[in-house]
């Protein structure tokens, strides 16, 4: 696996612009020597580092998990919203997810004949684009991939790029031939054709939500999503990249990113800390710790770490690390990366009972398993008694058991999958944004409503507000005169209407 995986990155390190196709590199690995089944498992790899790495990092802060730690300053710059295209934040994944994942994912297509197998790469193909939208809107799509033949593609709009990849899956099950065996190499899924196609139908699910609260299709997207959660016919377990180790050179690469800095840059936000006391939570104990000033769980206000020592009335100096709940490094060494757990999974299917199927019964089936399937996957026990407990129970509006079902999916996603949670709070406006400022609620925490998100106290964007995209990769910009005007953070993704 590891030689099969450095051929690909080998190569990925010689492209100078993301739209290079394969086939005009002439020191991309080629031949009948690089066959497409090892072709297959870089791909999944180079789609699992970015969303278990850079996105997974700051995508925890936009989704109020993490804080920067008060005496380091590695992500100030994220914490405070202070990002444009110059900061590069998306530069290293729009890399990885063109010029790796999906040239490669177009190579396997255009040497394969193999149904099952083009398959496969179809279903990757949507859930890298996915990510694409997700992050930025707009990305290269119908000209992507050219090569030399054209280097500087246009950007088509999300919605083009959702409607695209999701009949691209249509077509690929069409031709799926029940003589064809996958035959690549497949570390994620282990060859299950059935598992893919679960997955593909899960794909299609969330974007098809955000196609809905989007308000594109109405009435017609919902009949799918309805189809879909009738059918039942989705991937057991979680979608998980789990081929790393607790040995040096083996660890995950978010823990590995963070461990070569030897600092201490994550602490637990304020949000995620206060929902867990609230909600008498033991899943806290999964990823957080007691801070050592006084053995309590303490999260750190959004953007607070250089004003926070102020509000608490002490110098400086002595707002220091040990005040604020850490981020347990050490339990994610060898932690897989989560395209797609099945906890998310079954919220999903809550919220398609409950808003668009009105059956009770069946959304708090869902609703519950969901909660129990996070408990069990973060060794947290049965969840019996605390589905029973104040602000978790099923009980109340139909509003508000979906507010429910929102809420837990973002705690559920906690150490998991942050781009789906950052992605999903966009979504749902859940949790929602406070009215209060971080100083009002730390001066009279009685007013917040508790696991609320804090507009970061030092705010480059303003107004008030939190992250609702990236700006587009500074590389894109100098390599292709047709990337669109650029975008801040306060712009929102095209199925962001709210």
């Amino acid at each position: 696996m590891k030689k099969i995986l450095t051929i690909a990155l080998s190569s990925l390190v010689l492209l100078s612009a993301c739209d290079m196709d394969i086939n005009d590199n002439p020191n991309y690995a080629s031949g009948d020597d690089v066959t497409t089944s090892m072709i297959f498992p870089a791909a999944e790899n180079f789609i699992a580092d970015c969303v278990g790495d850079d996105i997974f990092n700051y995508a925890g802060f936009f989704a109020q998990y993490f804080e920067q730690m008060p005496t380091t300053n590695q992500y100030n710059d994220i914490a405070e919203l202070n990002l444009n295209e110059s900061k590069s934040l998306f530069d290293r994944d729009y890399i990885y997810l063109y010029a790796g994942a999906l040239t490669d994912l177009k190579e396997i297509i255009n040497r394969s004949e193999n149904t099952a197998d083009i398959f496969a790469c179809t279903v990757l193909r949507a859930y890298a684009f996915q990510v694409l939208v997700d992050n930025m809107s707009d990305a290269p799509y119908t000209e992507a991939l050219q090569g030399s033949s054209n280097p500087a593609p246009k950007w088509d709009n999300g919605q083009a790029i959702y409607e695209g990849v999701l009949a691209e899956l249509d077509e690929a099950e069409a031709k799926l031939e029940t003589s064809d065996v996958f035959s690549l190499t497949d570390p994620m899924l282990n060859q299950d054709i059935e598992q893919w196609q679960g997955f593909a139908n899960a794909i299609r699910l969330r974007m098809l939500l955000r196609l809905i609260d989007g308000n594109i299709k109405v009435a017609e997207n919902t009949a799918k999503v309805k189809a879909l959660v009738a059918e039942g016919n989705f991937f057991s377990g979680d979608i998980k990249w789990d081929v790393y180790s607790n040995a040096e050179g083996q660890y995950s690469p978010w823990f590995d990113a963070k461990n070569s800095l030897n600092a201490s840059n994550h602490c637990a936000a304020y949000p995620i800390v206060e929902y867990f006391k609230a909600t008498d939570d033991p899943r806290i104990n999964y990823a957080i710790l007691p801070c050592v000033y006084d053995g309590s769980f303490v999260g750190q206000f959004p953007g607070a770490k250089t004003v926070e020592a102020g509000w608490l009335g002490i110098a400086t100096k002595e707002y220091d690390n040990d005040r604020v709940s850490n981020i347990n490094y050490d339990a994610f060494r060898a932690a897989p990366i989560y395209l797609y757990t099945q906890s998310e999974l079954l919220f999903l299917i809550a919220e398609v009972e409950l808003r668009f199927n009105g059956n009770d019964a069946a959304a708090k089936e869902a609703y519950e398993d969901a909660v129990q399937t996070d408990f069990i996957s973060k060794n947290a026990g049965s969840a019996s008694a605390f589905l029973a407990g104040n602000l978790v129970s099923w009980t109340g509006t139909d509003a508000e058991k979906l507010n429910r079902i929102y809420m837990q999916k973002w705690v559920a996603l906690f150490m998991r999958d942050h781009m789906e949670a950052w992605t999903e709070a966009r979504r749902t406006d859940v949790p929602a944004v406070s009215s209060l400022s971080g100083k009002e609620i730390f001066e009279n925490p009685e007013r917040y409503n508790v696991g609320d998100f804090i507009a970061p106290a030092i705010n480059y964007y303003g107004n008030g507000g939190v992250a609702l995209r990236v700006p587009y990769p500074s590389n894109a910009r100098q390599l292709n005169k047709n990337t669109p005007a650029a975008k801040n953070v306060s712009d929102r993704v095209f199925w962001d209407i709210k």
